[in-house]
């Protein structure tokens, strides 16, 4: 039995830029609650480090434990929420955020940044935020098809 991999969403320029103010909420949720999960983490971490397997977790390491994954479930929401738009998020430190696109009938992504007001740059699928070039009349003018 074949497994079919789902299509992702091609997004014209205006239709990506359609979607920054929901993106650009999500992302902002993320960049704050990520830093409070690693924290959480680590504080969990060194509480541990002392404890034997046969010591069980005393309250204060539970609750650690609890509101840690309490945080990962809420950053997995916000990626979750993301999927839905269609948009790939790239990293907790700029909070990256690309959109599948067409140019030249070919697969890029559209490139944006949590900070930018506008998305103005494109870059090739693996090239990375390093190969941003600006969106020109070509990306402009491409739609999307179906």
């Amino acid at each position: 039995m074949a497994v079919s991999v789902p299509q992702p969403r091609i997004f014209s320029v205006r239709e990506a830029a359609a979607t920054l103010p929901l993106v650009g909420r999500v992302v902002g949720d993320l960049l704050e609650a990520y830093p409070r999960w690693k924290s959480l983490v680590a504080r969990y971490e060194v509480l541990t480090t002392p404890l034997k397997a046969t010591d069980g977790e005393p309250q204060e390491v539970l609750a650690l434990r609890e509101a840690a994954a309490r945080e990962a479930g809420r950053i997995n929401d916000f990626l979750l929420e993301l999927e839905e738009v269609g948009c790939v998020f790239k990293g907790f430190d700029a909070g990256l955020v690309d959109f599948y696109a067409l140019r030249d009938d070919r697969l890029v992504f559209l490139c944006w940044r949590m900070g930018e007001t506008r998305i103005t740059h494109w870059h090739e699928i693996d090239s990375g935020f390093a190969g941003r070039q600006p969106i020109d009349s070509i990306m402009l003018a491409e739609t999307v098809i179906g």
